[in-house]
């Protein structure tokens, strides 16, 4: 049998701290079709919203059922599919996985010995990597034998330079592994995809990306291949975001740990829960949420002009890095859905190239940039989960 010609069935499996998104996979000669799909959020809460929906978009069930964690929503998911014989013909589950640390560099099978590795580090990175791992296990239980890939938001960062990749610490904790891994990847590479089949120049040339949701962060990019980019060690660094506070002055954390007398845990639960869009609003980290307030709430305003100033100094400081860009693409929830935010980041960049067409920008417009305005400026939607279906038939049809 022509193996390229060979249907092939996958699972993804896109977990966060408190979102699921899986969906059912065909592929044959390299086209990749849609059959079942699952959306869950606010995991962890009593009415968590699970949602399947049908190959054409539709919605087959949408409930809300308390789910405690992201095990437990991807069993509810499996019950769903095993209840429709979906599961029975999956030939490999392709997982997400945030952190790869040094074990990131590419897809590769969840041996025995990878998960392990991928279990020192989960000081690193403990809001994903624990319920990500259990969510390996759970589907263990659910398809015993079934081939488990992971894909790493690190992998895509792999070629960043040793001046962008190294913090200003003694050489032997950069031996350690202590250096910036950046993260995203997936959903850069899905960018850079759809780019390239759309204007292969412009993905080829000098463009920053910025993924800006919950979790935010930015990346360099020039002929393909992320050059810096904002987040480091790890998703806690860099941008402002949801709940997460993005870089700070290290004197501050040693300051609280001192007097304060936080622990550990104490501080990893300020810097990843309590902080960001969040923190200076004291109400909501959702930023559609945030900008109908703003006008009656200067807390609110206060954080978006926040989180809006620290995206605007971070483009500015890649734009340094890469000496210009020729493109600028958003994506993410507030990237393609906040035309308030895209133009405040823009503002006062026009030395740069970058200007806005404020009806373009209002429409969320594919090009939002003005006309002649050097650099374009685009809205591109996302889609981590066909990047893990692809890296997961790449490995599976490698074996």
């Amino acid at each position: 049998m022509d193996r390229g010609r060979e249907t092939r069935r996958v699972l993804t499996v896109n977990g966060g701290s408190s979102s699921l998104k899986s969906t059912v996979y065909e592929t044959a000669g390299g086209a990749f079709q849609r059959t079942w799909t699952a959306t869950v959020q606010r995991i962890g809460s009593p009415a968590a919203r699970f949602r399947a929906q049908g190959p054409r978009g539709e919605t087959l069930e949408e409930v809300e059922t308390p789910l405690a964690d992201l095990p437990a929503a991807l069993v509810r998911w499996l019950d769903w599919l095993r209840a429709r014989g979906a599961l029975v013909a999956i030939d490999a589950v392709g997982h997400r996985i945030v952190h790869g640390g040094s074990h990131g560099d590419r897809p590769q099978v969840l041996t025995p010995e990878l998960r392990d590795a991928l279990g020192t580090l989960v000081s690193l990175d403990p809001d994903h990597l624990p319920g990500q791992l259990a969510a390996v296990r759970a589907i263990d239980r659910a398809c015993p034998g079934v081939l488990q890939v992971g894909c790493f938001d690190t992998t895509f960062h792999g070629t960043m330079p040793d001046r962008a990749r190294h913090y200003p610490l003694p050489r032997a904790l950069t031996a350690r592994g202590i250096v910036r891994y950046g993260f995203h990847g997936l959903s850069y590479e899905s960018i850079l995809d759809a780019l390239r089949r759309e204007d292969a120049a412009a993905a080829d040339g000098r463009l920053i990306v910025a993924h800006l949701g919950g979790g935010a962060s930015m990346t360099a990019i020039a002929d393909g291949r992320s050059l810096d980019t904002t987040m480091g060690l790890t998703p806690a660094g860099g941008l402002m975001m949801g709940t997460r506070c993005g870089d700070l002055d290290p004197g501050l954390l040693v300051h609280l740990l001192e007097a304060d007398g936080l622990t550990p845990a104490a501080l990893n639960d300020l810097v990843n829960h309590r902080a960001g869009l969040l923190g200076v609003s004291e109400t909501t980290a959702d930023m559609q949420e945030l900008l109908a307030r703003a006008a009656d709430d200067g807390r609110a305003a206060e954080a978006v002009a926040l989180f809006c100033y620290s995206a605007r100094k971070w483009l500015g400081a890649l734009l340094a890095a890469l000496g210009g860009a020729a493109q600028v693409v958003f994506t993410g929830g507030i990237g393609e859905h906040a035309p308030q935010v895209r133009a405040a980041i823009c503002e006062g960049l026009g030395f740069a190239g970058i200007r806005l067409d404020p009806a373009r920008n209002a429409a969320n417009a594919r090009v939002i940039s003005a006309v002649g305005a050097p650099v374009t400026v685009r809205v591109m939607a996302t889609d981590e989960e066909l990047m893990i279906a692809r890296h997961t038939v790449e490995v599976l049809e490698a074996i």
